[in-house]
């Protein structure tokens, strides 16, 4: 059984397009690349009736992949999340105990994450040292450059 994966509204929305854009204008150029190809002559001799054949390849594994995912997608509603402590959708502020340095992160599914927005995965180390835990706690995490410790300062949906 596949990995249920947890999604916000737009998160889920954004999944759902860009798995109709594969489906639709990605399959008309994967065509339009083989059908030129096709008519550059003798197929076995042709790289590039053979690139874009593996291309063709790629891009449905990458079809059947996205559709798995939103398969076992889960919508969550936001206005029912619990903000006395991290879970996965929650908004967290959090101070660096060392340096001091603040950062507000918001923990979601694999598929969403983007760190220059903000978003992290609920399966990366400091997300998972972070939930569960409440204002005030004092998360200390293994992260590759060492352990470090995080102050919860707020948590928000």
């Amino acid at each position: 059984m596949a990995d249920v994966a947890y999604f916000t509204k737009e998160g889920l929305e954004k999944l759902k397009e860009e798995l109709h854009y594969l489906k639709t204008e990605g399959r008309k150029k994967i065509s339009a690349a083989i059908a030129e190809a096709r008519d550059k002559g003798d197929l076995s001799e042709n790289a590039e009736y053979d690139a874009a054949k593996e291309a063709q390849g790629l891009h449905e594994t990458k079809i059947a992949q996205l559709g798995n995912v939103l398969a076992n997608a889960r919508l969550i509603d936001e206005s029912k999340l619990d903000v006395s402590k991290v879970l996965a959708l929650s908004i967290v502020k959090i101070k660096n105990v060392k340096n001091g340095a603040t950062m507000t992160y918001q923990l979601v599914s694999e598929n969403e994450a983007d760190m220059k927005a903000g978003k992290i995965s609920v399966k990366s180390p400091i997300a998972k040292g972070l939930l569960g835990k409440s204002v005030g706690e004092i998360a200390a995490i293994e992260v590759p450059a060492g352990k470090m410790e995080f102050e919860i300062l707020d948590i928000s949906r």
